[in-house]
């Protein structure tokens, strides 16, 4: 048995074996990830009562907003340097990489100077929807956490290289251990200390800049010797292929920011801070489902970008079929989880506690839905991410981006679905990667891709 697994792992080409290992590792990373996750929730809960834990959720929210700012710089180097790496061009590799740690930098600076201007003329209590006596707590709260965000910003490019290089395990090892320890911290303020957002803002912020730190002086001074990160090598003309490959990914970024990461604030703006919370617990329990699938198709994007270089379309066709016969597995799951979600509900966050947070079957059986739907086109997304051919699915985003938010609000109000509005508006806003994807792969593949399908 031991030498039947031994043989699958490292059966078949370079690539396939160093996938299958990546996605093994990542399996074992990703579940103590998730352990991680749904724990610190229980004792972000036991720190923070539901209110405030939704105050938190959607200040965060508009942390992933400041990530637009990034231009799409580290989706077009995952792809450069994939290419580089590939073609074994070290010196290319380390100018691509300068450059991008010199750009992201300079815009980072000037976006924080912005910020902190900017921050005194803002009413948190009135995009929060919160009373005014936190009128000065979200304010020093939203310094703080925006501040170390930015830093984060620069920091978390090591994870780029990391998914450039097909390493995607160590890149996925990163979160989960910065979040062991702000989980360890958190639960001794909870013996420690009163419920403080403040307390919780700073754990939370600091605890991933100094594990990014620390991986990026070890790598850069071992595996990543070769192409670390020097203001010799910064090449602003290598800015240009960065930053066109780089623009698609930018307006896609935007997109996926309005389409996935502004339910929280419409849900703060129409039903308050404590229907977040209800709202972001279903939604952790059921992203399982997307979890799990991402474990497997993280390592295949630049899998599929060394593949579609190398021109071994056999590869990428044989490696999409055992995808969707993945994705059944799945759906199979998702039923599974459907079916216990009251009792999971109940043993995760605490039967007391639930008596409290309604999640309604509907936002159940939409957050199901959603979840199989963003899974499989994702299959055909990753590949396409791959070989950089974009257009369509930048343009395809920003159309859905542009229906989500208003189709959002006009069934909040003149529908009964409450909080599951935004969820059904999720589905109908992202109809690229079930409809779409499909197709253009299918171009790509055969080889009739013309006009906007390739590029």
């Amino acid at each position: 048995m031991l030498q039947k697994i031994t043989e699958f792992i490292n059966g078949g080409n370079v690539r396939s074996v160093k996938t299958r290992k990546n996605i093994i590792l990542s399996f074992g990373v990703k579940g103590i990830s998730m352990i991680i996750g749904f724990l610190m929730i229980r004792i972000v809960l036991d720190y923070l009562d539901q209110v405030n834990y939704g105050i938190w959720l959607t200040l965060s929210s508009f942390l992933t907003w400041f990530t637009f700012f990034e231009i799409g710089l580290g989706s077009g180097l995952r792809n450069k340097l994939a290419e580089a790496l590939a073609l074994k061009n070290y010196k290319l590799a380390k100018n691509y990489v300068s450059t991008t740690y010199f750009i992201l930098t300079i815009i980072i600076l000037i976006i924080s100077l912005l910020f902190f201007t900017l921050n005194y003329f803002i009413d948190w209590t009135l995009i929060l929807n919160v009373d005014d006596s936190m009128s000065k707590v979200l304010n020093n709260l939203a310094l703080i956490v925006f501040g170390l965000f930015f830093i984060q910003f620069v920091f978390k490019l090591i994870t780029v290289i990391l998914y450039a290089d097909q390493r995607p395990a160590l890149a996925n090892s990163i979160g989960p251990l910065g979040n062991l320890i702000s989980l360890l911290i958190i639960y001794t303020l909870t013996k420690t200390t009163n419920g403080s957002l403040i307390y919780l803002g700073i754990t939370l912020s600091i605890v991933p800049i100094f594990v990014l730190t620390c991986f990026s002086i070890f790598l850069y001074q071992t595996d990543y010797k070769k192409i670390r990160p020097s203001f010799r090598y910064v090449k602003i003309k290598y800015a240009h292929s960065l930053m066109s490959l780089g623009a698609k990914f930018f307006i896609i970024q935007i997109s996926a920011l309005i389409l996935f990461q502004s339910s929280n604030i419409i849900i703060a703006q129409y039903f308050g801070p404590a229907e977040v919370t209800a709202y972001n617990i279903a939604y952790k329990y059921f992203g399982i489902i997307n979890m799990i699938f991402a474990i497997i198709m993280i390592p295949h994007w630049s899998a599929f970008t060394d593949a579609w270089v190398k021109k071994e379309i056999f590869w990428i066709k044989s490696t999409i079929r055992k995808l969707q016969k993945i994705w059944i597995l799945l759906t199979i799951f998702s039923i599974v989880l459907l079916l216990i979600s009251t009792f999971a509900f109940e043993f995760w966050i605490g039967k007391s506690k639930m008596e409290d947070i309604i999640i309604p079957i509907s936002l159940k059986y939409s957050l199901s839905i959603f979840f199989l739907l963003f899974t499989y086109g994702g299959i055909f997304n990753m590949f396409i991410n791959g070989t950089g051919k974009v257009k369509v699915q930048m343009v395809s985003l920003l159309l859905g981006s542009l229906i989500f938010v208003p189709l959002s609000i006009l069934l909040i109000k003149y529908s009964s679905l409450g909080i599951s509005s935004v969820v059904v508006s999720s589905i109908i806003a992202n109809f690229y990667l079930p409809i779409i994807a499909p197709i253009q792969y299918n171009k790509l593949i055969s080889g009739k891709a013309v006009g906007l399908w390739n590029k």
